[in-house]
């Protein structure tokens, strides 16, 4: 960061703009927003950016600071695709002004090249991709970047680009590639290369296609980092089935040397087991899945494990499929009563979606 402040604007006719506001401001508090009023301005606050809501006759005057050009776009698109969301059926015209207005790529995107390949296990695919970037994608409280994959046989590729509103537009439409949520295994800044895992399924969505049929030389488009990793806690617990344990095991190579815990890997049988390397004191239990509905398994060892009963700080971290990921969060949430920050538990799929 530069130590400059950057700025956006936008007029806005809304039909009832103190309704959208409070609906927008609602949403963000759930997401930790700070939430004031300033002279009759509604001012939010998250991340270091503020966005500042007036009155300006009968239209809303926004005003939003950012302490760099990527926390700025990120906040004209929250704003933005907010307001979209709660306007109702009236859809008004946003128009940032302001710094870096005239952005044509999301300051996020970038493009990857294959240049290796190889099965981990019979169900795991390792790509190894060279990117712009490397170094964006190692902080290890955000994993995962957005993959866009090309639709078949398209002779020009479709990527992002920035539209007046803040929001991501294509240029056409009806060919946007498909995008799919990954974790970033691991990474070789000096190569700038990065290493993805796909599970291979049999009923093939975008993403295990492209994986089943990927080559050296092939290019894919990028969104990212984002999403939930790593926190700092004393003692650690650890459940996810395939499609988690790429994140779960960059974790584990990654905590804390003092810290402790277990962690819970549901596979579908012994041929899918790898072998996780972890400096600490942790217990990896592979839990094999057979017959039993996705998750179950999972569901059980969480509800068998003893947890810490002293000052230590713990963290829980599960991904998995949509059932078992209700009960998960409900049992970290009602039955064992941790706090926002002391767990993060997601949807990875759900049953019979393609991914």
């Amino acid at each position: 960061m530069d130590g400059k402040i950057y700025t956006a604007q936008a007029v806005i006719d809304l039909v009832d703009p103190q309704t959208v506001i409070q609906e927008l401001c609602k949403h963000m508090r759930e997401h930790n927003a700070e939430i004031s009023e300033e002279s009759g301005d509604v001012l939010l606050r998250l991340s270091g950016c503020s966005a500042r809501f007036s009155a300006d006759g009968a239209m809303t005057r926004i005003n939003i600071e950012a302490p760099d050009f990527e926390h700025l776009y990120f906040a004209r698109m929250t704003v933005a695709s907010h307001i979209l969301e709660f306007a109702g059926e009236t859809v008004p015209e946003i128009c940032w002004n302001g710094d870096h207005g005239d952005a044509e790529r999301p300051p996020n995107f970038q493009t990857l090249t294959v240049t290796d390949t190889r099965d981990v296990t019979p169900h795991m695919r390792r790509i190894t991709f060279r990117c712009e970037n490397a170094a964006r994608f190692a902080n290890l409280d955000a994993l995962h970047l957005n993959l866009l994959i090309q639709q078949p046989g398209l002779a020009e590729p479709q990527w992002p680009f920035v539209g007046a509103s803040g929001l991501i537009e294509w240029e056409r439409p009806d060919l946007k590639p498909s995008m799919r949520k990954y974790t970033v295994r691991s990474i070789d800044l000096a190569t700038s290369q990065l290493d993805i895992d796909f599970v291979l399924h049999a009923d093939a969505g975008p993403g295990s296609s492209f994986a089943e049929a990927v080559t050296i030389g092939m290019e894919v488009g990028v969104l990212g980092p984002g999403g939930g990793g790593l926190m700092d806690a004393d003692w650690y617990l650890f459940a996810g089935d395939e499609t988690a344990i790429p994140a779960i095991a960059r974790m584990l190579e990654n905590l804390p040397a003092d810290s402790s815990g277990a962690a819970y890997l549901e596979v579908s049988d012994a041929a899918e087991i790898q072998n996780l390397q972890t400096p600490v004191a942790i217990g990896i239990h592979w839990l094999i899945r057979n017959a039993e509905k996705p998750g179950s398994l999972l569901v059980e060892a969480l509800r068998q494990t003893h947890r810490p009963q002293g000052d230590e700080s713990i963290y829980l971290w599960a991904a998995c499929e949509f059932s078992a990921f209700k009960t998960i969060r409900q049992l970290a949430r009602q039955d064992w009563k941790l706090k926002n920050d002391q767990h993060l538990v997601v949807a990875y799929w759900r049953e019979g979606t393609k991914s």
